[in-house]
């Protein structure tokens, strides 16, 4: 093989990365697998696929070394590969906010308008955390707030919030958090807590990027730090 073929193939080889995030749905199944393990039926759920389709781009990710799984019983478990794989995903979604053009359209269509909704940095958050004097609500699906979560977060899952609205205190501040900057539940929450007359904010990203800012981080219900 000559140094360009062997050139050629080496990059190739890089490209096949490229190729396996391929897809919208792909990319998907990334941002929800950075959340923590999910099972296939899970991610299927999550990403409104079938079973059979989603089985189908989880494999293509694994062939490309993207993923990793697991069997418990008749369940397969997937998660991402490392947390560098993560970090591909949040890269590549952030570098086509800033340079494709459209995406600032598409996303205000999905998330919609934004100006109602006060965002509070990761930094200040810690902060807040040390002092105990905010009140933190993790509004993901419960098995991605047991695979991690802020330290002392409440879990409001999607399918629960208005019963759990409830019980979050109407004095002091609220600030919610999901997945990531384009995740809407978080959004959702806010703006409901603000009709109700509480001080609401999000978060200003989601917990992928808390985590890998290196602040601490819980698993499990109870939830151990780590």
């Amino acid at each position: 093989m000559s140094d360009r073929q062997a050139k050629n193939a080496l990059f190739d080889a890089f490209a096949e990365i490229a190729k396996a995030l391929g897809s919208g749905r792909r990319a998907e199944i990334a941002d929800v697998l950075a959340q923590g393990e999910r099972s296939v039926d899970g991610i299927a759920a999550e990403i409104d696929q079938s079973v059979a389709n989603t089985s189908h781009h989880l494999q293509a990710l694994t062939r490309a070394g993207l993923l990793s799984s697991r069997r418990e019983g008749t369940r397969v478990f997937y998660t991402l590969a490392s947390d560098r794989v993560g970090e591909l995903w949040a890269a590549l979604r952030d570098v086509a906010a800033e340079h494709v053009a459209g995406i600032e359209k598409l996303a205000t269509a999905y998330v919609g308008d934004r100006h109602d909704v006060e965002a509070i940095t990761r930094k200040e958050l810690a902060s807040r955390l040390r002092r105990r004097d905010v009140v933190v609500i993790d509004v993901r699906p419960r098995a991605e707030y047991t695979a991690g979560h802020i330290p002392g977060a409440r879990s409001v899952p999607p399918d629960e919030v208005r019963r759990r609205l409830r019980t979050i205190p109407k004095d002091g501040e609220i600030v919610a958090y999901c997945r990531g900057p384009f995740c809407v539940y978080a959004d959702d929450v806010v703006r409901d807590l603000q009709r109700r007359g509480v001080r609401a904010r999000r978060l200003e990203d989601g917990f992928p990027e808390w985590k890998r800012a290196g602040h601490e981080i819980a698993v499990g219900e109870g939830g151990g730090t780590s």
